[in-house]
């Protein structure tokens, strides 16, 4: 895994020795070629690899589009908008020039047999001239309705076929499906022509420093592990807010919602790792056998459930955090004017098993909200007010540490301390650790380097199997099936630049809660 280095005391942090094992020889192959997502994020999170040499000298990127264009356009077009997308402090013309040599080209159908034909013999010359022994990685950056036709192609063309000396995978984007059945649907007909163990499921949420740092932060510290239970947490948030509105997204988002976006993965991905069992190991298969333990003892929604326990949303005019006036989704451009699909979903769960019994997660995410964040706030139960009932003490505040995922990637945990004051009176305190304080300023990855390295090494341990791609669908399926039986009557229901609909913090306040909304 993409793992974080752990100092001892105030030990000089080496960045260079987070990964530290160069990749083997390989081929990346990126069907979708010619698409924001390879200019954006794929070829800078390798450049970003090499800049801290973690790729081999044997190594070559294809790239598969229906776009026209010769391997000088195809490496013209990613190298100059490079400088974009990477920390200027590591570019560099010579780092350019590297990764501008190993770029290549091929116009074709995803549909279209002699295309990969095509594709098979430029593979060929490259494993000679490149060195590249043969070992293959196909990045599918396609709508998710092409990719059983490209491994279908792949297959049959014996491009995935592997051997004893040589590896072959595939990397496929989400959306994993939209519903159960279309992802059983989607997960059998790649397992048609590849073995799960080759098909590597991407979620970049995963490749984020924060995430990965969970596990580490809960198992390499003896503090919280003890106390990781219902015994201390009286409740989870979690939320995954964002400032943008749709953007040019909106035909995917349509189609999909907030809860399908980033419910179904992003979010479902965080809560294993927070409330999964320390595996026997870092091998994938066991960190990957806990987070599906934890999917399966979600307590199951009924219909009435879904009616007290979720809440759905979408954002009307408004004006954002810097004076901005922004419009509702339904005047966004390609949106349904009388549009019912969500940009606001908050939920209410509870994890049906012995250490989390009792213990309610609240989980929010939504679009055109006060402001971009994505945090895990840990509320533990409050001490006994006994020892304080004779003082001018009120009340006492409870601990809650706040794992931040972005923007200032970072841990808080508050904690009463006694003011400074002849009487006895308690105040909150802070201690607080960012990444950039501690790590230094070096600009913050792109967060698909450790899934690129890892994939290259075999290393699944941050890609989704196929039985944790369905049990988060099922656990959303009631949701799912009342949402689409029930008209919504009520949209636009939350502002701009709101923290969303009223009735998301109902969902809290029966039980005696709110919602953490920091500035």
């Amino acid at each position: 895994m993409g793992g974080v280095v752990i100092p001892e005391n105030n030990q000089e942090i080496n960045n260079t020795n987070i990964m530290e094992k160069p990749a083997g020889p390989c081929v990346i192959v990126i069907f979708g070629a010619s698409g924001d997502l390879t200019m954006r994020k794929l070829i800078p999170a390798l450049y970003n690899l090499s800049a801290e040499k973690l790729l081999p000298d044997e190594f070559a990127v294809i790239g598969f589009a229906r776009k026209k264009l010769t391997n000088e356009q195809f490496r013209e077009q990613l190298s100059g908008d490079l400088c974009q997308f990477v920390s200027c402090e590591l570019n560099s013309p010579e780092l350019q020039g590297w990764i501008a040599r190993r770029l290549y080209y091929v116009q074709g159908d995803y549909d279209d047999p002699s295309s990969y034909e095509k594709l098979k013999t430029l593979l060929f010359e490259i494993d000679q001239k490149h060195k590249t022994q043969g070992n293959r990685l196909f990045y599918l950056a396609t709508p998710p309705n092409l990719f059983g036709t490209i491994t279908k192609n792949l297959s049959q063309t014996e491009l995935t076929k592997q051997d004893d000396q040589t590896w072959k995978r595939v990397i496929i984007e989400k959306p994993f499906g939209r519903d159960l059945e279309s992802a059983q649907a989607l997960n059998h007909e790649l397992l048609t022509y590849l073995a799960e163990s080759q098909i590597y499921r991407i979620d970049h949420y995963l490749g984020k420093e924060t995430v990965q740092n969970i596990l580490v932060f809960r198992f390499a510290n003896g503090i919280f592990e003890p106390i990781w239970n219902r015994n201390y947490i009286d409740h989870i948030q979690i939320t995954v807010s964002e400032e943008l509105g749709v953007e040019h997204r909106a035909s995917y988002y349509e189609e999909a919602g907030a809860l399908r976006d980033m419910v179904s993965n992003h979010i479902m991905q965080l809560l294993s790792y927070l409330v999964m069992e320390p595996p026997y190991s870092f091998d994938a298969e066991a960190v990957r056998n806990e987070k599906v333990k934890v999917l399966h003892a979600i307590y199951p929604y009924s219909h009435e459930d879904v009616l007290s326990c979720t809440v759905r949303g979408q954002y009307g005019e408004g004006v954002l955090a810097n004076g901005e006036n922004v419009p509702g989704y339904r005047s966004e451009p390609n949106v349904n004017p009388k549009s019912n699909t969500e940009t606001f979903v908050a939920l209410k769960m509870m994890i049906d098993n012995w250490r989390w019994a009792g213990v309610p997660f609240y989980i929010r995410t939504g679009k055109r909200m006060t402001k971009r964040m994505t945090e895990i706030a840990i509320y533990f139960k409050k001490p006994s007010f006994t020892l304080f009932r004779e003082t001018v003490v009120e009340d006492l505040e409870t601990n809650v540490l706040v794992i931040r995922i972005q923007p200032n990637e970072g841990i808080s945990l508050s904690f009463s301390a006694k003011k400074p004051k002849p009487t006895l009176d308690i105040g909150t305190v802070k201690m607080n650790f960012t990444y950039s304080d501690y790590f230094g300023n070096k600009k913050a990855a792109i967060g698909y380097e450790a899934l690129l390295y890892d994939c290259m090494h075999g290393d699944a341990t941050l890609f989704l199997r196929s039985d944790n791609v369905e049990c988060a669908w099922s656990t959303l399926t009631t949701i799912l099936d009342v949402w689409g039986t029930l008209p919504v009557r009520n949209f636009p229901n939350y502002a701009s630049g709101s923290w969303g609909p009223k009735d998301s913090n109902k969902l809290l306040t029966k039980d005696g809660r709110a919602w953490r909304n920091s500035s």
